[in-house]
């Protein structure tokens, strides 16, 4: 079983060609978790609402997600991008099945009551969190059964709070929570560069203890995917991948490792 997680810049620019490397391996069980914020965004904008950015003391920008937002989000993410993901499996012969993270409470996450973020002079502030979760636990029996019916799984970060609120939660953190809980074979992060690049070079393979030990020398984003991705081999999952979701065949690197395979030696 393989969980693979695009962003949604990578999809947005290379989106049939990654559906076409899903297709090819449709019979190994795959669980793919798609981002979207960039049309979140322009529907957010068509509905005269204006998306909201957020930089943490880590330099991370994210979108903050107000009650307003969160209606835009789940409705492109769970509705429009979900479902037009399926529709293009199915027309290649695939059996997909599109769920969000509320369903069966797949995603059940807490939300964030309050966030620190830095002004626009780079002060630190603490606002209210809005409408974004952390994951706490995932159910896996619905995307299990599916998998063992033959679907492909096209799952939105869309996770259920513990007050029964929906809530918006991060796409690489999903993908890494649901390999977890199902003790996959391989995640795979699609990315828009083609790896962990450190000192322009591209590093091929790392065990967890390196990833950390290198984590002061990685810029913000690929950071926390190191970080994800080396605690996820540790919980279990075989190896995880990091590489270019904007190649002609991207899950290639299953099979060849292309990118930065992150695993434990000696097992």
């Amino acid at each position: 079983m393989i969980v693979v997680k695009a962003g949604g810049r990578t999809l947005t620019q290379n989106r049939d060609k990654i559906l076409n490397s899903i297709a090819l391996r449709a019979n190994r069980g795959i669980i793919f978790v798609h981002g979207g914020g960039d049309i979140v965004s322009e529907y957010s904008k068509r509905m005269g609402i204006e998306p909201k950015f957020v930089t943490s003391p880590q330099g991370i920008r994210s979108r903050y997600t107000d009650e307003e937002e969160m209606e835009v989000y789940n409705m492109v993410m769970s509705g429009k991008l979900n479902k037009e993901i399926v529709s293009y499996l199915e027309k290649q012969g695939v059996k997909a099945v599109g769920i969000s993270g509320v369903d069966a409470c797949v995603l059940r996450a807490e939300r964030k009551k309050k966030i620190v973020v830095l002004d626009e002079r780079g002060r630190k502030r603490i606002i209210d969190g809005g409408y974004t979760g952390t994951i706490v636990s995932v159910n896996a029996e619905l995307p299990q059964t599916l998998i063992e019916q033959g679907y492909v799984v096209v799952l939105s970060p869309v996770a259920i709070g513990t007050e029964g609120e929906l809530l918006n939660v991060d796409g690489d953190q999903a993908a890494a929570a649901v390999a977890r809980a199902l003790r996959v074979e391989i995640l795979v992060i699609l990315t828009d560069v083609d790896g962990l690049i450190l000192d322009g070079q591209l590093i091929r393979e790392i065990t967890p203890r390196e990833a950390r030990e290198l984590l002061p020398r990685i810029g913000s984003g690929m950071n926390r995917k190191v970080m994800l991705a080396a605690e996820t081999v540790e919980a279990g999952v075989e190896r995880c991948i990091i590489c270019s979701g904007l190649t002609e065949e991207p899950l290639l690197a299953v099979e060849h490792e292309y990118g930065t395979v992150i695993r434990m030696h000696g097992f």
